[in-house]
C-alpha cells in the first residue's frame, strides 16, 4: 500500500485517453502520439458527461496529446482546475514506439519472447519497464494529491495505468499486469477498493 508520509488521495478516479488512430491500427504509442479518433472523442464527451455531477475539481492529466485532449474536454465540461503532471505518461517505448508487433517481429525477432519471460522487469529497448514505471506512478499520485482539491481525475494511459492502480490498491506485480483499462471507462478508486463507473 501507499506509505503513509506521502499525500495521495483517499478517493480518486482514474480514466485513461479516448480512442486514437494507433489505437485502430495496432501501433504501440509509448511516449510518441496520435490522435484521437472521432470514436475517441465521443468517448471524452461520454466521460465527461458521466462525471460531470460527481464534484471533480481537479483533473490530472499526462502531458502526451492523446491524454490532454481527452483531460481539456472533461475539465471544461465539469468546471475543473486541469494539471499536467509529466510523470503519468505513458510507458516508454523506445525503439519500438510507432511499430505494430509484426514490425517489431521483424526488426527485434527475439523481443517478444524475452518479454513473456519477465514481463514486469523488461525493458522495451531504448525504453523502460513496467518496474521502472511503478516508481513514476507513485510520484504521480503523490503530486496529484498535493496539487488536488477533493478526489481527483487522473487521465493517462492503460500500462502505466496498471502501475497507479496496483499501488493505490497493494497489487503485486503479476495482478497488476493482468489489469485492463478500456476506452470510455473511469475506474473509482476509494480506500483501497476499485469499482468502475
Amino acid at each position: 500500500m501507499i506509505p503513509q508520509d506521502r499525500h495521495v488521495p483517499e478517493r480518486l478516479l482514474l480514466a485513461r485517453h479516448g480512442q486514437t488512430v494507433w489505437n485502430v491500427e495496432h501501433r504501440l504509442h509509448g511516449q510518441l502520439d496520435s490522435p484521437l479518433t472521432d470514436e475517441g472523442v465521443a468517448q471524452s464527451h461520454a466521460i465527461a458527461d458521466l462525471l460531470a455531477d460527481r464534484g471533480v475539481l481537479t483533473v490530472c492529466s499526462s502531458p502526451l496529446g492523446r491524454a490532454m485532449q481527452t483531460a481539456t474536454i472533461i475539465a471544461e465540461r465539469v468546471g475543473a482546475q486541469l494539471i499536467e503532471v509529466p510523470e503519468l505518461a505513458e510507458l516508454d517505448h523506445g525503439e519500438l514506439a510507432g511499430m505494430t508487433w509484426e514490425e517489431i517481429e521483424a526488426a527485434y525477432p527475439t523481443a517478444r519472447e524475452e518479454r513473456a519471460a519477465n514481463r514486469y522487469g523488461w525493458a522495451f529497448p531504448g525504453g523502460e519497464s513496467y518496474a521502472q514505471a511503478r516508481a513514476r506512478a507513485r510520484k504521480a499520485l503523490s503530486t496529484c494529491g498535493w496539487a488536488s482539491e477533493g478526489a481527483p481525475l487522473l487521465v493517462s494511459h492503460e500500462m502505466i495505468g496498471r502501475m497507479l492502480r496496483a499501488e493505490l490498491r497493494g497489487l503485486d506485480a503479476s495482478n497488476a499486469l493482468g489489469l485492463r483499462h478500456p476506452h470510455g471507462v473511469v475506474f473509482e478508486i476509494d480506500g483501497g477498493s476499485e469499482r468502475m463507473l
